[in-house]
């Protein structure tokens, strides 16, 4: 099999002192990081997703309901969207940005970043979505058959891209340490879904 690690979203907003910091996400960033260090063998590639809004909508709201809306985070071009500096990205293949108009959770909404940097003004009406490759293409490209998911939030964008890469025919797993959530019971739920959808919960590194 070719396996392929995704990182979700480790990124400055999302661990401690960003906008909308999920606990223990700086540790994740150097976990991830070290687990690389530590087993590069295990993965034929590695590839990153990150929020890069810049008008997603009611995404964003004055007063969240931190369900379906959010405190303005990760916006394109600021340096809460960038990776976190613990995370080690001299492994990385290639790097994938969701979200630019609309909310997006899962890593299989996210489109290849070209070469030069994601524009964050207007809506370029020129780019032909025909012409973006998605996570899904470029997995399938490389003849990648099996993810194994880390990162950040177990229960939103990790659980979202788990449950699609499940649903699009890869056998997937979630590192558990690698990840940290926000809601004890929504991780619960979220866990009991992985099991539901045959998705692997490996519980050690």
């Amino acid at each position: 099999m070719t396996r392929a690690l995704i990182i979700v979203d480790v990124q400055n907003d999302f661990c401690e002192g960003g906008t909308l910091a999920v606990p223990g996400g700086a540790q994740v960033a150097a976990d991830i990081s070290e687990h690389l260090e530590n087993q590069p063998e295990r993965y034929d590639f590695v590839v990153a997703t990150q929020d890069w809004h810049i008008e997603p909508g009611s995404h964003f709201a004055e007063e969240p309901d931190y369900v379906d809306s959010w405190p303005k985070h990760c916006v394109a071009g600021t340096k809460g969207a960038l990776l976190h500096p613990d995370l080690d990205t001299d492994a990385i293949d290639a790097y994938f940005r969701k979200g630019a108009y609309e909310a997006a959770y899962s890593g299989f909404e996210a489109v290849l970043a070209p070469e030069d940097e994601v524009p964050t003004g207007e809506r370029d009406e020129e780019v032909d979505d025909a012409d973006l490759v998605t996570l899904d293409d470029w997995l399938r490209q490389n003849e990648v058959d099996e993810v194994v998911i880390a990162g950040l939030a177990t229960d939103y964008c990790v659980r979202a891209t788990a449950l699609d890469a499940a649903q699009a025919g890869y056998t997937t797993s979630v590192i558990l340490p690698l990840t940290a959530g926000i809601n004890q019971e929504r991780i619960e739920q979220t866990l009991a879904e992985f099991e539901d959808n045959g998705i692997e919960v490996l519980r050690t590194v």
